[in-house]
C-alpha cells in the first residue's frame, strides 16, 4: 500500500480531488473478491491469484487485472477491463452516460478518461463498478481468452 500511497501523492494537484474521490468511489463499490495493488505503475484492483492462479496472459506470477485508476498529464484514466468484449454492460454505460454528463464519452477499448474533472460521473462510475463480481469476470475473462486461442 505505501507504493499506492506514493502514487497518490505525486499526482499533479489539478487532479488530486478528483483522483481520489472517484479511487473513494471504486473503492465503495467494487465487490468483495478483488485486492487493490500497483500494477503496471497504477492502483489496480486484481483478481488474487489464489482466486485465479492461472494469472493475466497466463502469467502465474501476475495477477488478473480488472480496474485501475491513473492519472495523466490531461486526464485520468480508468481502465476497467470488464467492459471490453461485454457489449451489454457497454452499451448500458454508454447510455447512462449521455444521460448524466454534457460532455462526449472520451473511451478507447477499456480506458474511459475524464479531461475535465467537473464532468466526472461519480455515482454512474461506482453503478458501473458494482456491476461485475470476481467470479464473473473471471469467467468472461477466461471465455474471453479461451475464444481468442481458437
Amino acid at each position: 500500500m505505501e507504493e499506492i500511497e506514493e502514487y497518490v501523492e505525486n499526482i499533479d494537484e489539478k487532479w488530486q480531488e478528483s483522483y481520489q474521490k472517484l479511487a473513494g468511489i471504486i473503492a465503495e463499490n467494487i465487490p468483495a473478491g478483488f485486492d487493490l495493488r500497483l500494477q503496471y505503475g497504477m492502483p489496480t484492483y486484481v483478481v488474487p491469484l489464489n482466486v485465479f492462479p492461472v494469472g493475466y496472459l497466463e502469467r502465474k506470477d501476475e495477477p488478473l487485472p480488472f480496474i485501475s485508476l491513473a492519472a495523466q498529464k490531461k486526464y485520468l484514466s480508468l481502465y476497467h477491463m470488464g467492459i471490453m468484449g461485454n457489449e451489454e454492460l457497454l452499451a448500458w454505460f454508454q447510455e447512462e452516460y449521455k444521460k448524466v454528463v454534457p460532455t462526449k464519452l472520451n473511451m478507447g477499448k477499456s480506458c474511459i478518461r475524464f479531461s475535465n474533472p467537473k464532468f466526472i460521473p461519480y455515482e454512474l462510475i461506482g453503478e458501473l463498478v458494482s456491476k461485475i463480481s470476481v467470479d464473473e469476470w473471471v469467467a468472461s475473462y477466461t471465455r474471453f481468452t479461451a475464444k481468442n486461442k481458437k
